[in-house]
């Protein structure tokens, strides 16, 4: 296992320069990181060894990648705390920053009574993280370049209360979806940017057609673990990306959310594997 982490560690990659011209490369991030584990833990089963210290050595990881990296963190709380418990599932497929604005957007839609129709301008309130990442995305061209795009986003959101992969690949150029992007603006706000990271909280004013100017504001967006997503929430999210370009059938599905429910007591992991 050591031999594997540090195969696959070596390997690691995912620069951040596609921000710059909003390019597709993200996209190969996570993909990359899965074949090239996949294959690490095969190479280590037939004997390639792997760098033993890929995390904390002086040239390892940590070091590459960070320049306040602390080791022990890799063991804090070992055996006490699971960090499985404190994944967030997105609930928009889109870029995370723009998550607490849509979810505050709705909730203020919800909580008036408003449709996409009513609104005249959306100010979204931001981290300053939110504007370098999202800020230099005008004129979104490609389905990824929307995801991150907030005007697109909230469009999307307020128009089809989601903005999932279906909402983007069927409508993220259609007209109304760029008017309302228009009507959207962030602008940095001293609280939730000194909440950032450790907190993601969304606030926005909505100004309505009528001139009234109305708030919505999520101190924690849907997915994240205070606000997770139900079994039925996250089934719902399988079905629809399985179901993506055919890339998985509801029955095939239904049986893998079978099996993941009960994996606490299916001891034998290995049986797992062999329907891979």
């Amino acid at each position: 296992m050591l031999h594997a982490f540090g195969s696959a560690g070596t390997q690691a990659a995912g620069l951040w320069e596609f921000l710059r011209d909003a390019a597709d490369s993200k996209q190969l991030h996570t993909a990359h990181a899965a074949s090239t584990g996949l294959a690490s833990a095969y190479l280590a089963a037939d004997g390639l060894t792997g760098a033993r210290q890929i995390l904390e050595g002086p040239q390892g990881m940590a070091a590459g990648m960070s320049v306040d990296s602390d080791p022990a963190r890799l063991t804090d709380g070992l055996g006490t705390r699971w960090a499985t418990a404190e994944t967030s599932f997105k609930y928009h497929a889109s870029c995370r920053h723009t998550h607490p604005a849509a979810d505050a957007l709705l909730q203020a839609l919800r909580d008036h009574g408003l449709t996409a129709d009513d609104i005249e301008h959306v100010e979204t309130f931001v981290h300053q993280g939110a504007i370098d990442v999202l800020g230099p995305v005008t004129d979104p061209q490609t389905v990824h370049q929307a995801k991150f795009s907030m005007g697109t986003v909230l469009a999307l959101a307020a128009l089809h209360g989601h903005a999932g992969v279906g909402e983007f690949d069927a409508g993220y150029r259609a007209q109304r979806v760029r008017d309302f992007a228009g009507r959207v603006r962030m602008t940095l706000d001293a609280e939730v940017d000194a909440a950032y990271p450790r907190r993601w909280i969304g606030k926005v004013e909505v100004t309505t057609r009528d001139g009234r100017r109305l708030s919505g504001r999520v101190d924690e967006p849907k997915g994240d673990p205070g606000n997770t997503l139900s079994r039925a929430e996250l089934e719902a999210k399988a079905l629809t990306l399985g179901g993506y370009r055919d890339g998985a059938t509801p029955a095939e599905l239904r049986e893998v959310f079978a099996r993941v429910w009960a994996l606490d007591s299916d001891a034998p992991v290995g049986r797992w594997l062999t329907a891979v």
